[in-house]
C-alpha cells in the first residue's frame, strides 16, 4: 500500500475527464471511498451530499439496493456475452419494455450517450442512403446544444468550450436558433422568440430538406447551456416539420429521460393534435437508464427506419457495433430502474408522484434563493432547478465548487448559471440542507468575486 494519499496517486496516474491537471496542483482531487443515498463519503470520512446526481445519472441514490441486487443476481447467471448472433434474457426485456414506454422500438446498444448520438445519427443517414437518397446526409442542431463529445456527436454540439479545438476534425452541422427564451432579443417576448425560432426551422427546412438527414435536440431542458428550459410547444412544431419535410427528429432524452422533467420522458410532455403526446423518430437514452451505476445508452427507432435496413444484402445492415453491447449486467440494472419508477409506495404514490411532492418543499425551502438580489432568473422543472447569477467574474463557477464542497455540497455550476439536480431520494433534512447551504455558498463566493481586482479575472484554475 502507498503512502500517498489517493489524491496524490491519482493526479499522478488517471487523467481526469473535463479538467485542466494543473488546477490539482492546487486542488487535489476528492478522494470518495463510499456512497450511500445522496451523500458520498470521503477518505477522511467527510459526507458530501450529490446534488447533481455525479453529472446527472444518479436517479435513486448510490447503493441503491434493488439496483445492486439485480446485478449481483445477474452476476451468477451470465455476466457478458457479445449480442452479436447472441441474446439472452436482460436485453430482450429491456428492450420490450423501452419499446412499451416509448412506442419506439428495435432497441441497439452502447455504453454511453455520446455513442448513442453517434449510432442515431449514423443510422438516420444510413437510412435514408437506403431508401435512394443518399444526398439525405446533413443535421441540424440547436444553439446552446450538447449532444457529447466523439466526433459525430461534436459536429451537432454548439459548446464552444467542447468542440473548438477539435474543429478541424469536425464536418459541423448547421445551427438554428434555440428557443430558450433566455436568448430573446431585447424587448422580445418569451412567445414572440418562441415562434421566430419555429419559423427559421421552417424556413431552413423548406430550403434545405432534401440534404438534411435529421435534426437532433434536448427535448425542454438543454443542460451544457445552463439548463435552458423552453416551452413543450417548440416540440410540436418540430414534429410537424419534420413530418411536412421529411426530415428525421432526434431526441436526445440522455439528460433529462427517466423522471427529471416531471414525466417518464421529456418529449412526452410535448401534446399535439387530438390531445396526443409527439413522439420523435429517434430517442437517445443512457445515464439514468441504470440509476447511474453501470455504462448504458440505447437508441430506439420506428420500424420505417428498421425496415430500411432490413435486406437480404450484408450492406444494407446496419453494421455498427461495440464490444459491451446490451451487456446483461447493465440491462437487467436498466430493469430494476424501470420497476423502480413503476412500484407504488403504501400510499399509492409512485416515483414521479412523490418528486412532485418533494420538488414543491424544495420550492419553498429556495424562496430566499429565488429572492436574491443577484439571481437575475430562476426556473425548474421536474426535479431540476437552475438560478442565472448577476456576477461577471469568470471565475465564480470554480469558486462556488470549491466552497460548496466545504460546505458538504457537490454543485459545478455552469458559467453563471447555479443548478441542483440531486437524486430522487433527498429527505427533508437532506433538501433543507441543501437549500442553506446554496445561499451561503453564494454569499460567500459573490464577496469573494466582488473583492477581486479585475487584473486578477483570470488568476484562479477551474476544476
Amino acid at each position: 500500500m502507498s503512502d500517498r494519499s489517493l489524491a496524490e496517486r491519482s493526479r499522478a496516474a488517471v487523467w481526469h475527464p473535463c479538467t485542466q491537471m494543473k488546477v490539482h496542483e492546487r486542488f487535489p482531487p476528492r478522494a470518495i471511498v463510499a456512497a450511500d443515498g445522496p451523500w458520498l463519503i470521503d477518505e477522511q470520512g467527510h459526507r458530501i451530499l450529490d446534488a447533481v446526481s455525479s453529472w446527472w445519472v444518479n436517479l435513486f441514490g448510490h447503493n441503491f439496493a434493488p439496483i445492486r441486487e439485480a446485478i449481483t443476481d445477474q452476476l451468477g447467471r451470465v455476466d457478458h456475452i457479445m449480442l452479436a448472433g447472441l441474446t439472452h434474457p436482460p436485453v430482450v426485456e429491456l428492450s420490450e419494455r423501452l419499446a412499451a414506454l416509448t412506442g419506439l422500438g428495435h432497441a441497439f446498444y452502447a455504453s454511453d450517450g455520446a455513442s448513442a448520438t453517434e449510432i442515431a445519427l449514423k443510422m438516420s443517414a444510413h437510412s435514408w442512403r437506403n431508401r435512394g437518397r443518399p444526398g439525405k446526409h446533413r443535421f441540424i442542431g440547436l444553439e446552446g446544444g450538447y449532444h457529447g463529445e466523439t466526433a459525430g456527436a461534436l459536429s451537432v454540439t454548439d459548446i464552444p468550450l467542447f468542440r473548438e479545438a477539435y474543429a478541424p476534425l469536425l464536418r459541423l452541422s448547421a445551427t438554428l436558433p434555440s428557443p430558450d427564451p433566455r436568448r430573446a432579443a431585447p424587448g422580445v417576448s418569451p412567445e414572440a422568440h418562441l415562434a421566430h425560432c419555429i419559423a427559421a426551422l421552417e424556413s431552413w427546412l423548406a430550403e434545405h430538406h432534401e440534404e438534411t438527414a435529421a435534426l437532433i435536440l434536448e427535448p425542454l431542458v438543454q443542460g451544457a447551456a445552463g439548463m435552458a428550459m423552453y416551452d413543450p410547444a417548440y416540440l410540436v412544431a418540430v414534429r410537424a416539420l419534420c413530418d411536412r419535410y421529411a426530415v428525421h427528429w432526434v431526441a436526445d432524452e440522455i439528460a433529462v429521460g427517466f423522471g427529471r422533467t416531471g414525466t417518464v420522458f421529456a418529449h412526452q410532455q410535448a401534446i399535439g393534435p387530438g390531445g396526443i403526446a409527439v413522439k420523435p423518430d429517434f430517442i437517445c437514452l443512457s445515464k439514468g437508464l441504470t440509476g447511474g451505476v453501470l455504462p448504458l445508452s440505447a437508441v430506439l427507432t420506428t420500424d420505417d427506419v428498421y425496415a430500411a435496413f432490413y435486406d437480404d444484402r450484408t450492406v444494407h445492415g446496419f453494421l455498427h457495433s461495440h464490444s459491451y453491447t446490451g451487456n446483461p449486467l447493465a440491462c437487467r440494472a436498466a430493469l430494476a430502474v424501470l420497476d423502480t419508477l413503476a412500484a407504488r409506495d403504501a400510499e399509492g404514490r409512485d416515483v414521479l408522484a412523490r418528486n412532485r411532492e418533494a420538488a414543491a418543499r424544495f420550492d419553498d425551502l429556495t424562496a430566499p434563493l429565488r429572492a436574491h438580489p443577484r439571481v437575475k432568473a430562476h426556473r425548474r422543472i421536474g426535479m431540476i432547478w437552475a438560478w442565472d447569477i448577476d456576477v461577471a467574474e469568470p471565475t465564480f463557477a470554480a469558486r462556488y465548487h470549491r466552497a460548496a464542497m466545504e460546505a458538504g455540497l457537490l454543485l459545478r455550476p455552469i458559467g453563471a448559471t447555479l443548478y441542483v439536480m440531486p437524486p430522487y431520494v433527498l429527505t427533508e433534512a437532506d433538501q433543507a440542507f441543501l437549500a442553506e447551504g446554496l445561499l451561503r455558498a453564494l454569499d460567500q463566493v459573490l464577496s469573494e468575486c466582488d473583492a477581486l481586482p479585475r487584473a486578477d479575472a483570470a488568476t484562479v484554475p477551474v476544476p
